[in-house]
């Protein structure tokens, strides 16, 4: 969103500076400001807790602290995890959201691994769990990846 915002910002700047030579000649130079307020993260960051067991993987098992903007936190790819979530926002995917009660799912079974991710995400509170118990889940799993770790 903020990503928006100075897209914005920058697109009206280059709209006023084409359109000052003609005003100039017309009425003189047009008053612009000596500076632009810098955008600033209005603490609608992204702040997320993501613990994840059962995967039988000692490394991926365990519970992660994920920041970005800038990346950070104990989570062990925290850039690509916040790189992920990112692409995802601007997408317009809401990854936190759960199957729909309708969805047809394929009848696999993807192990053991459960997950939850709480905290806030673009400003947004998530509470979000996540098993791999079919296909569909699976795949909620793996679209969210590298936030939850690579498991089978």
């Amino acid at each position: 969103m903020m990503r928006r915002l100075a897209l914005t910002a920058v697109a009206s700047l280059a709209a006023l500076s084409a359109a000052a030579p003609a005003a100039t000649a017309a009425s003189g130079p047009l008053p612009l400001p000596l500076s632009l307020p810098l955008l600033q993260d209005d603490g609608a960051g992204t702040r997320l807790t993501v613990v994840v067991a059962g995967s039988g993987n000692p490394e991926a098992d365990g519970r992660y602290e994920l920041e970005c903007g800038p990346a950070g936190g104990s989570h062990p790819v925290a850039a690509q995890a916040c790189e992920r979530l990112d692409q995802l926002e601007g997408e317009g995917v809401d990854p936190f959201a759960p199957v729909p009660r309708d969805a047809m799912c394929t009848q696999q079974y993807g192990g053991e691994s459960t997950a939850r991710v709480t905290g806030t995400w673009h400003g947004r509170h998530v509470d979000a769990s996540f098993r791999r118990t079919n296909g569909c889940e699976i795949a909620r799993w793996n679209g969210l990846r590298p936030v939850l770790p690579n498991v089978r």
